[in-house]
């Protein structure tokens, strides 16, 4: 099969619900020959019999159509799970990603080894209780923690910290002289003033 069939039969099979539609259609139909084939001599629902020449022409035909959404089926099976894996790869690309930000970020505001646990369960959603307990320290810890964190990084609570990850998440191309949260030591606060 050239290149050019490839990608075509590709799109065919990837343009979601009209190419697999006609392909189960098409399967259906040569299903239905055998099917009917076989109840019309069981029952004698045919009076009149088919010239065998016709008959094998007509069985070869749904033979072949099986066989052929069977080979598509198959290729548009590869197919998926080839993009399948293809977005696993990127998503664990984007979580290395959104890793290493963290931790930019995190060296950016100065943060101790402490703040960095919590922040990063701060960001995750956690409850300062579940933080506390996570770290086996008390909630006023936490929040002391917190508070240090939200001033360091120029922000006024968890919102505005998870805010600021989602900006350079959303950002397609950072540009780092043209974004002052890029260059260390600025914050929110300095970029107010």
């Amino acid at each position: 099969m050239t290149a050019g069939a490839k990608r075509s039969l590709r799109r065919f099979l990837t343009r979601g619900t009209i190419g697999i539609g006609l392909l189960l259609l098409g399967q259906l139909i040569c299903a239905a020959v055998f099917l009917f084939d076989i109840l019309s001599s069981l029952f004698g629902l045919r009076s009149s019999p088919i010239a065998w020449q016709l008959r094998e022409m007509i069985e070869l035909g749904a033979a072949f159509g099986l066989l052929a959404g069977l080979g598509l089926g198959a290729y548009a099976f590869r197919h998926a799970i080839g993009e399948r894996d293809l977005a696993e790869e990127r998503l664990r690309r984007a979580a290395g990603e959104f890793q290493t930000m963290l931790e930019e970020r995190f060296a950016e505001w100065g943060l101790t080894p402490a703040e960095r646990d919590v922040a990063l369960f701060a960001i995750k959603g956690m409850s300062t209780a579940e933080i506390a307990a996570l770290r086996e320290t008390s909630e006023g810890t936490v929040k002391a923690q917190t508070n240090a964190i939200y001033r360091k990084a120029g922000v006024t609570g968890r919102p505005q910290l998870l805010s600021l990850f989602i900006e350079d998440l959303m950002r397609s191309q950072p540009a780092p002289e043209a974004s002052p949260r890029a260059r260390p030591g600025v914050t929110a606060a300095s970029r107010a003033a």
